[in-house]
């Protein structure tokens, strides 16, 4: 695994290289076409379902009314962490985002990932 990661990093370094040389049509002309071309599979689930949740942590604090001030008396976690996370700009410990979550009324949920079909 380990192998592989250093190889796909690798390419990703080298495609970003020749990106540069050619210019903004190198890889793609949309941010999802980059997308597709820079990051693995795995990388991208693992982006789509922190932004999965990050949306939602965000929707519930704004259906029920909460800044991210009160948010933080709630929770115990200060508001500039709050902020961080909602921006996708740090990825928070999992007690972190329990936190978070409780006051929220929500909780994680560990099921199957739908399998793609062969």
């Amino acid at each position: 695994m380990n192998k592989q990661y250093n190889a796909e990093v690798a390419q990703a370094k080298a495609e970003y290289a020749n990106f540069k040389e050619r210019g903004a049509d190198a890889i793609g002309t949309t941010w999802e076409e980059a997308r597709e071309t820079l990051l693995t599979p795995e990388e991208r689930a693992a982006s789509n379902l922190r932004a999965a949740m990050m949306v939602e942590l965000i929707r519930a604090r704004r259906e029920l009314g909460i800044s991210q001030k009160k948010l933080e008396a709630l929770s115990g976690v200060k508001q500039p962490v709050i902020a961080r996370m909602e921006k996708g700009y740090t990825s928070p410990q999992l007690d972190t985002v329990l936190k978070v979550l409780a006051p929220l009324g929500k909780t994680l949920y560990i099921g199957d990932l739908p399998r793609a079909q062969s």
